[in-house]
């Protein structure tokens, strides 16, 4: 590029990329952007390529030079912990077109989706277990066991066949509201009829633990605009975990008010509550602070991956907040449905 103003109009097209790209020229980088310098370093112009891309993958590709477009997969590039996937362009007069793209977030995303597979497998093949062995021994065993036993185990049976059918039917809404997470919800709602009968759906439970529920909602409380069905899951969700998670005898609260253009609900325990290591991290699908006692009490660990799925739908804000020893209090923003003019 010995011609100046051609040279200066690489330079401008370059430098209007986001990614990270460069011209090599032989075995030397030749144009980089400023994107390029930033992941590679400010001396890379005039560099050959092993000194200025060291990442044997990336050099191998371009000192072989093919004749077509090629790509590799960079891990470790710079000081970058970050994932690209360099894709090289031969132009025709020789040189090489090289473009850094970003793959860090699709890999990150991919991983999710290995990594809940595996858990989801995980989850199911514990109650399947159960339920193969136990209907197993009553299946072969009937007359050798007395009625007690039999009765024992059917109900073992019972109970982790409804804890399959739970966590079948968490995983099908989670999937239902990711796939309608683009979809903003339009129906304007009162919120306060629906903490009502979440509650009521969940007083028996409640009242087996000798939780009173304590509901103090602000008078004059605009609707929201919202999902009916999504919000009494939500709100089931959040108070059902309340109970399983707080003290036996201990209250739990709900708390509704209008916090400017928001309306903010509140759902407190009186539990073992939640060391501040795993705040960040109780809203992803499976995490459990406590397998073993989760899993004891009917946890599927998909809850608060619902609850934080349903407020990002409905453009709302999920804040957690716990005291170890004290207790956890979840609060949900929702937005004000706009006025109607009449």
């Amino acid at each position: 590029m010995t011609d100046d103003k051609p040279a200066a109009a690489v330079r401008r097209l370059f430098e209007a990329l986001r990614e990270p790209a460069l011209l090599v020229e032989g075995e030397v980088v030749s144009v980089s952007n400023s994107a390029a310098r930033r992941l590679l370093g400010d001396g890379i112009e005039g560099e050959d390529v092993r000194a200025a891309i060291p990442h044997p993958a990336a050099v191998e590709r371009l000192i072989a030079r093919g004749a077509a477009a090629d790509e590799a997969e960079l891990v470790g590039l710079g000081d970058s912990p970050r994932r690209w996937l360099m894709r090289v362009t031969p132009l025709d007069d020789g040189t090489l077109f090289v473009r850094f793209i970003d793959r860090s977030e699709a890999h990150a995303a991919e991983q999710m989706r290995v990594n809940f597979v595996a858990n989801a497998s995980h989850e199911l093949r514990t109650p399947l277990a159960t339920l193969v062995g136990y209907s197993e021994t009553l299946r072969e065993q009937a007359d050798a066991l007395d009625g007690a036993t039999r009765d024992r185990f059917t109900a073992i049976v019972h109970d982790e066949a409804r804890r399959m059918q739970q966590l079948v039917e968490d995983l099908i809404s989670l999937s239902r509201i990711e796939a309608e997470r683009f979809s903003r919800p339009r129906e304007t709602l009162a919120l306060a009829p629906l903490v009502d009968q979440a509650g009521a759906a969940c007083r028996s439970a409640a009242d087996e633990r000798g939780c009173a529920l304590i509901v103090e909602a602000a008078a004059d409380l605009p609707p929201v605009t919202g999902d009916r069905s999504e919000l009494l899951q939500l709100l089931d969700n959040l108070i059902s975990n309340a109970i399983r998670y707080g003290r036996p005898s201990t209250p739990i609260r709900i708390g509704l008010r209008r916090e400017r253009d928001m309306v903010r609900l509140t759902v407190a325990d009186q539990g073992e509550g939640i060391a501040p290591e795993h705040i960040e991290r109780v809203t992803e699908r499976f995490y459990r602070v406590d397998a073993s006692r989760s899993r004891a009490i009917g946890g599927t660990g998909l809850g608060l991956s619902i609850v934080k799925h349903i407020v990002g739908r409905h453009r709302g804000r999920l804040s957690i907040e716990s005291e170890v020893g004290a207790g956890t209090v979840v609060h949900v923003y929702l937005p004000v449905a706009p006025r109607r003019l009449s």
